[in-house]
């Protein structure tokens, strides 16, 4: 019998984000909704069909399966279910059944898609926008190619200092990017007045011999707060942005001088003239408040996370000069990388140190006592500052993850020939990988190569697939949520190991299956989007998903810290709204919709 719109404006009104409407809007919806009931077993659509409207569950209990056939939730009442078809193209990209009989509120599709142009917390409430804009003049959040001068002025190496000089002050520049086959260096005044005037050059001098040769350089996706912190950290006053290997801008200390100066940076500088590990802890120990400023301010929370990175990398190449200092020049060139959450540059206020060193082959057994002197350093010191060491001891104390590059590429070599559960782990760490200080170029081949060994592995792939699949979101049939059972958090929900972890582990089998060199998880997602290693439409739901699942840890912690707490990755459901419970969870289904369709796709272990 169906119920008169009375009974359904009282049923709507106590559900978000219909008592957020006005009553004529509510009273509106009611006399628009069919009353629809479902016998036990029944479909109420299936995938690929026209998706006719919204529906709301008024009582019973409807299952929802993905694509695949993949059961990823129980809805009951109160629950609302359909919207995802009706915001992409119309057709039904999941199947709704009926497991017991059911009533159901039918809200067509032509009064929903009105309801979001009229109503804006009606569409808020479908389209996730619970994220602040980020502050658009604030150096943190802005693009560099949104303050760099574009056009940059260039002259080859064969040009004179005085053609240079007549150059600079005829554009009223104050450097010259040097081209031949991609930029091989940048001249600047001060090198004119260093390096020419000062010591009498002649005026036809090649600026090859006085240009800063193979010069620091950003990618144009960097942030401002990536130039400024290069700058402060290494002196430099003109940085040149490159897309790929092309010359595209270049960003100078009076550009930056419009844009309001991120907090981070003034971290970076402090960093940069630290003294001794217990001057650099006094800088990170103030990163939980940066956290809670960041936060408060409305950063996306690839903003914030990699901002906090940025101090962490920061403190990692203070305590490799400051060991120079100590022990000496290293022998051989060496390269000081991190993986985990640093390696990602997904750093939140709970980080432990995750890195490894990879040695030159020209390094002596003589010259490895060096190096575990350098990595005791480094370790001890970001300890001290509050990156604890690692559990599971993936650091470059363990002589392990202190090897020649040769060492390290039969390490990949062998973990991807012999997929064992050990190799599973250890590749997922080192797939993370991220150079932070000394000679880069002993990474560059290897990450290539192994790329390539791993896409064309697909037993390796299928074991990856399924090694990637053991961390899934907290999702209950009944109840909604799978929160911790026992211990400590009881009852809670683990943000990182069952909230942002599976996205990660999402992301890096794109990106293995793509050959895709981006660490980021969000940049990898971007990525296999544009590669179509995943769909579109995919992408787009994962990248919603996980900026919600992100950010909501992101808040938890700022909420913990700013109640003398110290911040951890354990959310009480309490703390939650009906509305920040609804979304979390519709983002919860999105990673176990495409969990489910890695599983089932080609590369998969059966």
């Amino acid at each position: 019998m169906p119920l008169p719109p009375d009974a359904i404006i009282d049923f709507l009104g106590n559900m978000q984000p219909y008592d957020r409407l006005p009553i004529a809007a509510l009273t509106d919806i009611a006399n628009k909704m069919d009353c629809v009931h479902a016998d036990s077993g029944a479909d109420i659509y299936v995938a690929g069909q026209k998706q006719t409207g919204l529906f709301v569950v008024f009582k019973g209990q409807i299952s929802v399966t993905d694509l695949n056939g993949v059961q990823i939730s129980t809805l009951g009442a109160r629950n609302t279910f359909g919207e995802r078809g009706l915001m992409k193209d119309g057709v039904a990209v999941t199947s709704a059944k009926a497991i017991e009989d059911s009533t159901l509120f039918h809200l067509p599709a032509t009064d929903f898609a009105q309801l979001m142009d009229d109503h804006a917390p009606f569409r808020r409430f479908f389209t996730r926008t619970r994220q602040a804009e980020p502050v658009q003049n604030d150096l943190a959040t802005i693009r560099v190619d949104t303050i760099m001068a574009t056009n940059p002025v260039t002259c080859t190496p064969d040009t004179t200092i005085q053609q240079a000089a007549v150059l600079m002050r005829d554009r009223r520049i104050s450097c010259l990017c040097v081209m031949e086959n991609g930029l091989q260096g940048i001249l600047t005044v001060r090198d004119l007045t260093n390096r020419a005037l000062a010591d009498a050059l002649p005026l036809d001098t090649p600026v090859s011999e006085i240009m800063t040769s193979h010069p620091i350089t950003l990618p144009a996706s960097a942030i401002g707060s990536d130039v400024l912190n290069a700058m402060m950290e290494r002196n430099l006053g003109h940085l040149p942005i490159l897309q790929g290997d092309d010359l595209v801008g270049i960003v100078t200390q009076t550009d930056l001088t419009r844009f309001q100066a991120s907090s981070s940076a003034q971290f970076v500088q402090d960093i940069a003239n630290a003294n001794s590990a217990d001057d650099l802890a006094k800088v990170t120990a103030k990163i939980p408040k940066l956290l809670v400023q960041l936060v408060a301010a409305g950063n996306r929370h690839e903003i914030v996370t990699r901002l906090i990175t940025d101090i962490a990398d920061a403190a990692t190449r203070r305590l490799l000069t400051l060991a120079h200092d100590h022990l000496g020049p290293a022998p051989v060139p060496y390269l000081w990388l991190a993986c985990g959450s640093q390696g990602r540059q997904e750093q939140t206020g709970v980080s432990d140190q995750d890195n490894c060193l990879f040695l030159h082959d020209d390094a002596s057994d003589n010259d490895l006592i060096y190096f575990d002197a350098l990595a005791k350093y480094v370790c001890d010191g970001l300890d001290k500052c509050g990156y604890v060491y690692c559990p599971g001891d993936m650091m470059a104390t363990n002589p392990r993850w202190r090897q020649r590059v040769t060492t390290w590429r039969n390490y990949f070599t062998g973990w991807i020939a012999t997929p064992n559960p050990e190799a599973q782990m250890l590749a997922s760490v080192m797939f993370d990988l991220r150079p932070i200080g000394g000679d880069h170029s002993l990474f560059e081949n290897l990450q290539a190569e192994t790329l390539q060994m791993a896409a064309n592995n697909s037993i390796f792939i299928a074991h990856m697939a399924s090694n990637s699949l053991k961390h899934t979101p907290p999702l209950g049939l009944l109840r909604g949520f799978a929160t911790i059972r026992s211990g400590e958090h009881k009852n809670r929900l683990d943000m990182k190991h069952n909230g942002v972890v599976p996205i990660v582990d999402l992301g890096r089998m794109y990106a293995l299956q793509g050959k895709l060199t981006a660490v980021n998880t969000r940049a990898r997602l971007e990525a296999a989007r544009d590669a179509e290693t995943i769909s579109k439409s995919g992408a787009r739901d994962l990248l919603d998903a996980y900026d919600l699942i992100a950010q909501t840890r992101l808040d938890h912690q700022s909420t913990r810290i700013k109640a003398g707490e110290n911040p951890n990755n354990f959310l009480r459901l309490g703390n939650l709204s009906d509305f920040e419970r609804s979304h979390l969870r519709n983002a919860f289904v999105v990673v176990r919709t495409m969990q489910s369709a890695l599983g089932q796709g080609r590369g998969m272990l059966g």
